[in-house]
């Protein structure tokens, strides 16, 4: 990870995900939703997922390898200018979209699964 961003006391700093294959995480969050990558070592078992629009590399999260994706844990949303195109994006990519769009109180969300079997949603305002 790398440390050129500011980091703020007590908020959230960097989340991973575990997923089962790196090249299709890649492919998948590169495809809906423009993400770009760093990768580490010759035969990553980690990728680093940089901030959006960041040139200096700096990252939010990552990718790590591993055997199996549980279920559970937090949920991670993330936020949409344009929910309906970012759920045609999701299905571009490949993935379904698991439950919505609907609404819910501030806005409106869906939820899908990557190619992992990730759970995440994706938010808006309207």
């Amino acid at each position: 990870m790398t440390e050129n961003a500011a980091h703020a006391h007590h908020s959230l700093d960097y989340i991973e995900f575990g997923v089962t294959d790196l090249l299709a995480a890649k492919a998948f969050y590169g495809s809906a939703f423009g993400w770009t990558f760093n990768d580490y070592g010759p035969g990553p078992a980690y990728v680093g997922i940089r901030r959006n629009g960041a040139a200096d590399g700096g990252e939010v999260g990552g990718f790590r390898l591993d055997t199996e994706v549980k279920p559970g844990g937090p949920f991670v949303l993330l936020y949409s200018a344009d929910l309906e195109a970012s759920a045609q994006a999701v299905r571009d990519a490949g993935c379904d979209v698991t439950e919505g769009p609907y609404d819910f109180p501030g806005g409106r969300r869906f939820h899908f699964r990557d190619p992992s079997g990730n759970e995440l949603g994706v938010w808006s305002e309207s």
